[in-house]
């Protein structure tokens, strides 16, 4: 299963039209329309509330061509489950004989930490439906508050650098893993500079007969301070750093894909930890000579975390 060529993609239907109010550089709705585009089914998408939310549906005008239901933070996987239960049932008692595609979008804050137990609710039914987390690393909709999805020394509101901390103190949690150690059919992380890894990723979510999880990569221009245009850079250099290594684990079996896999063989450069620190505002306190032991213990970290990767992959 792959993406297809470039000339089908761009002739398919547009399903999140232009003249949303997302920032200038915003990823989100790059990674969307790149989901939206790996399916010619007729799709149904829910959204917890967020950046993506509040900018795409700003009354009275919406982005959207498809169906589309706006819930709360907490719930966004338990709404699109609930459409999904409502379509199979319609489709038991013969009243809907076409095949359908369910999708529901949130942030890292609607997705990592509050609406956790809707997204674990869903994926323990089975039911057929793919949850893509955009991963902005912090509640950008709220004012650029730590999450548990941001990354150890990164400077936040509620996380700010100063004289006596430096940044956020964890580490972020795994929710990748998280969501593989749920035994669901497809689980992926996945960057929107690589498109072609991208669709064909949420394809297999949405071809998987059951729940799929696509964690996504979505710098945050505002939030992670850097440049509008250097969204898709930034979005590479954190595969290239394997700050955010590609792969996806299918019916249990690991496996890296695009840049991370080529790294894993050798065939590509690992950068520093460091690169992804120089290129983000957020980070800019990390490059003083005084917290180089916090730089060491954040490569120390990626470093075990991708070894574990590699092995789990059979690379």
């Amino acid at each position: 299963m792959s993406a297809k060529p470039i000339k089908e993609l761009v002739e398919m239907p547009v399903k999140l039209t232009s003249g949303h109010r997302l920032c200038a550089g915003c990823a989100e709705s790059i990674i969307a329309r790149q989901v939206l585009l790996a399916t010619d089914k007729p799709i149904v998408a829910s959204n917890a509330t967020g950046c993506f939310e509040v900018s795409t549906t700003i009354f009275p005008y919406t982005a959207w061509n498809i169906p589309w239901v706006h819930t709360a933070f907490a719930n966004g996987a338990a709404t699109g489950a609930g459409v999904e239960a409502a379509y199979q049932g319609l489709k038991r008692k013969g009243k809907i004989k076409e095949e359908m595609r369910f999708v529901t979008f949130g942030g890292d804050g609607g997705t990592y930490d509050i609406g956790f137990q809707a997204l674990s609710g869903m994926a323990e039914r089975g039911q057929q439906l793919m949850y893509v987390c955009f991963n902005n690393e912090a509640y950008m909709n709220t004012g650029i508050q730590r999450s548990g999805a941001t990354g150890f020394g990164a400077s936040t509101t509620t996380s700010p650098a100063g004289s006596v901390v430096q940044g956020k103190t964890e580490f972020p949690k795994d929710l990748t893993q998280i969501m593989a150690a749920h035994d669901i059919p497809y689980v992926a992380q996945a960057s929107p500079h690589n498109y072609k890894d991208l669709i064909t990723k949420a394809e297999k979510g949405f071809e998987c007969g059951g729940p799929a999880f696509l964690n996504t990569l979505s710098p945050c221009p505002r939030g992670w301070r850097f440049a509008s245009e250097d969204t898709i850079l930034i979005a590479k250099l954190g595969v290239e750093t394997c700050v955010w290594p590609l792969y996806e684990v299918e019916n249990g079996k690991y496996a890296l894909t695009g840049e991370s896999k080529r790294i894993a063989e050798g065939k590509l450069e690992k950068k520093p930890v460091t690169d992804w620190f120089k290129a983000q505002g957020r980070y800019k306190h990390m490059l003083k000579p005084e917290n180089a032991p916090l730089v060491d213990k954040v490569q120390k970290e990626i470093d075990a975390k991708w070894e574990k990767l590699i092995r789990l992959s059979e690379i």
